[in-house]
């Protein structure tokens, strides 16, 4: 078991271990320390705390030391700089026509480098760029391609839900988000409702994953057959939350390349209440059972009327 202290650098950033040197410190406290890049100004999140060696990336550097008003005064001024480095580097962009978007521009706490993160479609040859932002800034200078989901995490924004985007404001690092997320958790996959401002699936859909998964243990998928107090049943509409299937009845049984009649009637069970049938039956697509083959043009015009 080792000290450590948790420190991250940017807002919703990633926090990194630091050996607090037999210093106490309280979340929000500033701190200066030692990265690859140099001294940095960081941010304390959490106190002091002990943690397993298998966590800790090593080597585990110290805490220089708790930030002064003068340290803080000088990142003030380093972030103050930022707008007029981010005007120089686009007139610079533009005059080499390269096809690139900038997006931040950051300065390391000691002024010895300067970091511009931008997005493009591909590679882009920005040697000369380089070139020149050096010969204006008299320092280091790195550009650092980025994706859309730091492009958003960096500049923020609204989400669909109203409030401020997860990555910008609270979500220290991005989780792997699949589609098949959103079918779980039977949600249209329409392209734009799934998708964040960043044009990828939303982070927000891995929240509840687990929870989904958890509740469909023990579902039924749509055209199972199933056995109820009913009778035998076919699925036809699964509400997780709700805990429901949506049912109806085999009114006739036939062979297995004829269609079977099914009840126009809704029958709601809940899992607990039914018994899924191993059968090689084939199953019925959500098509077929919407509707039954054989209903009459009056029952038609009422079952597409609930």
């Amino acid at each position: 078991m080792r000290k450590i202290v948790s420190v991250c650098f940017k807002k919703a950033g990633k926090a990194y271990f630091f050996d607090p040197g037999g210093n106490e410190f309280k979340c929000g406290d500033h701190v200066i320390v030692e990265t690859v890049r140099g001294l940095e100004f960081g941010t304390v999140r959490g106190c002091v705390r002990e943690v397993e060696d298998k966590e800790i990336v090593s080597p585990l550097k110290k805490v220089v030391r708790p930030a002064t008003a003068k340290d803080k005064k000088q990142h003030e001024e380093n972030l103050k700089k930022k707008n007029r480095a981010m005007t120089l580097c686009q007139d610079k962009v533009n005059k080499h026509n390269l096809d690139m978007k900038l997006i931040d521009v950051e300065y390391t706490f000691d002024n010895s480098k300067i970091i511009f993160y931008f997005t493009a479609d591909g590679r882009v040859d920005f040697r000369e760029l380089v070139k020149d932002l050096a010969a204006v800034f008299k320092m280091r200078i790195e550009l650092r391609q980025i994706g859309v989901r730091d492009e958003a995490k960096m500049l923020g924004g609204i989400g669909t839900c109203g409030r401020g985007l997860c990555c910008h404001s609270w979500l220290p690092d991005f989780e792997p988000v699949s589609i098949k997320m959103a079918k779980i958790q039977n949600l249209s996959l329409n392209p734009t409702k799934i998708s964040g401002t960043c044009g990828r699936l939303m982070c927000c859909l891995k929240y509840e994953n687990e929870t989904y998964h958890e509740l469909r243990k023990g579902m039924p998928d749509v055209g199972d057959r199933i056995t109820t107090a009913d009778g035998t049943a076919v699925v036809i509409d699964v509400n997780v939350l709700m805990n429901q299937i949506r049912t109806r009845l085999v009114l006739e049984e036939r062979t297995q390349e004829t269609q079977e009649k099914l009840s126009t009637d809704l029958y709601i069970y809940k899992k607990e209440d039914i018994r899924k049938i191993m059968s090689k039956r084939k199953k019925h697509t959500k098509a077929e059972l919407e509707i039954p083959a054989d209903v009459s043009p009056d029952d038609l015009l009422n079952l597409l009327k609930e």
